[in-house]
């Protein structure tokens, strides 16, 4: 055989190998439509930041029973409940900006209105999913990795919370901070790392951490109440939904060892329930 024939048998050679792994591939890849799909996509749009996108693809996975919904479903509820603390905490600033001012104080109110909307979407997401949370295996599993963002008060809403109106640009930047850093420490409190961002990101690291299912369950009630305060008179004024989020808070408690954490969060939720009433 000639050197060029020789160099044909090996271009064709290399060729039909690539035919056969981009084949093999393709059959592998996940389609469109299914749960794993939906986690591939999950995966990609947290990391990139797009927490709402990814929200919608775990809720995809989570309207079916599939394989995936035991690790789907902590990450639905700890993004659901941080990203609706984001929003609450955005809504406080520009709440509290508005008192700070006399100047647009209506423009102040119309982003107070918009973002605890949006926190009560969320809110009422993650307390419905939180009780469809079955299971009675020791530990839940964290199955993504440590969230972007910063820990660290967000500095736009200090701005915001002292009367100074933000142009969008900021208002932007300011409510993807804060949602970013309420749903960092929102995991960091379903890892039973509370405060401590530098253990939570060395237990994330493999992707698939294993958290105490007490300590999982303390940190959802914890959170069910925070999100009870956002429909006290001097917010959404809503006590009927106040109520079931205490309620539901307490019956998260009772799964959980009786400690001074869940001791005193017992006692603020019946002092919150008390207040209502009053």
């Amino acid at each position: 055989m000639t050197a060029v024939a020789n160099r044909w048998v090996a271009v064709w050679a290399l060729l039909s190998a690539n035919l056969i792994l981009f084949s093999c591939s393709g059959d592998s890849a996940p389609q469109p439509g299914t749960p794993a799909f939906y986690w591939a996509a999950a995966k990609e749009t947290y990391n990139a930041g797009d927490y709402q996108k990814t929200v919608e693809h775990l809720g995809n996975i989570l309207s079916t029973q599939n394989d995936f919904v035991a690790r789907a479903q902590p990450w639905m509820l700890v993004l659901t409940s941080g990203m609706a603390h984001g929003y609450m905490d955005l809504a406080d600033a520009f709440d509290a900006g508005s008192h700070a001012t006399h100047a647009q104080v209506a423009a102040f109110h119309r982003q107070v209105n918009t973002y605890r909307g949006n926190a009560n979407t969320l809110a009422l997401q993650f307390a419905d999913n939180f009780a469809k949370f079955q299971g009675k295996d020791e530990y839940v599993t964290l199955a993504f990795p440590y969230p972007t963002g910063s820990p660290t008060e967000v500095l736009l809403l200090t701005k915001v919370s002292s009367g100074a109106l933000l142009p969008d640009a900021e208002i932007d930047t300011a409510q993807k901070r804060a949602i970013e850093r309420a749903v960092l420490l929102e995991t960091c409190r379903a890892a039973g790392a509370k405060d401590d961002p530098a253990k939570a990101l060395d237990m994330l690291k493999t992707g698939d951490a294993k958290v105490p299912r007490a300590t999982f369950i303390q940190a959802m009630a914890a959170a069910l109440f925070e999100k009870s305060q956002l429909y006290t008179r001097n917010k959404m004024d809503d006590p009927d939904k106040m109520k079931i989020f205490c309620t539901r808070a307490q019956e998260a408690l009772k799964q959980v060892p009786a400690s001074k954490e869940s001791e005193d969060l017992d006692k603020k939720i019946q002092a919150a329930l008390k207040k209502s009433k009053a």
